[in-house]
């Protein structure tokens, strides 16, 4: 459901049917960020150090993630899928040894809307791995592998901020681009029709 209105909004933002307005913010507004950024923060950790357990824990129950390897729904599908694609990874990404590389992932800028116990958030994220040329020295080199945006809505469970669904753009993944619309407006548009 979710997956599908993220594809329909485009169309909608083409015909003018939708005028973006700039958010307003209540007064715990701060709080609520703060809160869904440090999830977002212990969501990347989690996945950079194969804690796959704290991994799964940053979705509701029945959470959907919506990634590279397809759709999967509810934390313990979540966490076997997450298992396995680290796995893969592994036997892709190698350093110059042939050892599986060291991945990391950085979030850059993110844009929250809070409206209640529900939140959306798209932010643009990008990859880093050591899995560059070696230099004289023997020191690792980095590269920058693959970047895109995560499109999010995330729910406040028992005081706590989950993601409930997570779709990870990706601008190297044929059919996983973010697209020519800014995500952004998508974002908003979406969080303005779940009313």
């Amino acid at each position: 459901m979710l997956d599908a209105t993220y594809k329909i909004w485009p169309q909608i933002f083409t015909a003018a049917l939708w005028e973006p307005q700039m958010p307003k913010y209540s007064p715990v507004y701060g709080q609520d960020r703060a809160e869904i950024e440090d999830l977002m923060a212990r969501y990347l950790f989690a996945m950079d150090y194969n804690d796959f357990d704290t991994y799964a824990d940053t979705f509701t129950e029945d959470g959907t993630l919506e990634f590279a390897r397809g759709k999967v729904i509810g934390r313990e599908e979540i966490r076997e899928s997450a298992r396995q694609f680290k796995q893969a990874v592994a036997g892709i990404y190698q350093d110059i040894d042939g050892n599986p590389a060291i991945l990391r992932h950085v979030l850059c800028q993110s844009v929250i809307r809070v409206e209640g116990d529900r939140a959306w958030h798209t932010g643009f994220w990008f990859e880093t791995a050591n899995d560059g040329p070696r230099e004289a020295s023997g020191r690792f080199t980095p590269t920058l592998g693959t970047f895109g945006v995560y499109e999010d809505e995330l729910r406040r469970v028992d005081g706590e901020w989950k993601f409930f669904y997570r779709n990870i753009r990706n601008e190297f993944l044929k059919g996983r681009e973010s697209g020519e619309a800014n995500p952004v407006l998508l974002m908003d548009a979406i969080a303005d029709g779940a009313g």
